[in-house]
């Protein structure tokens, strides 16, 4: 499968998960999902990644850890680029660390599936219209799965 075909069967699988509840530390689809599993169950079920589990975690970690504990497990399975393209992943600082992620379903505007606990449930939206996240895009990061399998080091 070619990269384009790759990334858009991400995008696409990601929004299979659009109105899955928002519930922490859970991974099923029309139940419940939070930021981190959602990259897990669509990156590992397409076959990307090797299975993991980052679990057990609790739901309020990075308010009172200094650890990056998510950019640490994204980053040993992808590679940080400058721009996202889809399905590509974009993550963003809440409390002292990188604790919030979504896929990206479009580079421009920057349009994220993602599980958000404001909102309650997976949702896909342009950041801009997000002030909470517009906030933080200052400092997002962007990984890339496709710049890691490149440089041999996803899976």
């Amino acid at each position: 499968m070619d990269e384009a075909a790759a990334r858009a069967k991400i995008v696409a699988e990601a929004r299979s998960w659009i109105g899955t509840p928002y519930h922490p530390s859970a991974d099923i689809k029309g139940v419940g999902v939070d930021c981190g599993m959602i990259l897990v169950r669509v990156y590992v079920d397409l076959g990307l990644v090797a299975p993991f589990d980052p679990r057990p975690y609790p739901k309020d970690w990075h308010l009172h850890r200094g650890e990056e504990r998510y950019l640490q497990l994204l980053l040993a399975r992808t590679t940080e680029v400058a721009a996202p393209a889809p399905g590509d992943v974009a993550l963003f600082k809440y409390g002292r660390c990188y604790s919030h992620g979504g896929i990206v379903a479009k580079a421009l505007p920057l349009t994220l599936v993602h599980a958000f606990a404001p909102y309650n449930r997976v949702i896909e939206e342009e950041i801009a219209r997000n002030a909470d996240v517009a906030a933080r895009l200052e400092t997002a990061k962007f990984a890339s799965w496709f710049a890691a399998a490149d440089e041999g080091v996803a899976g």
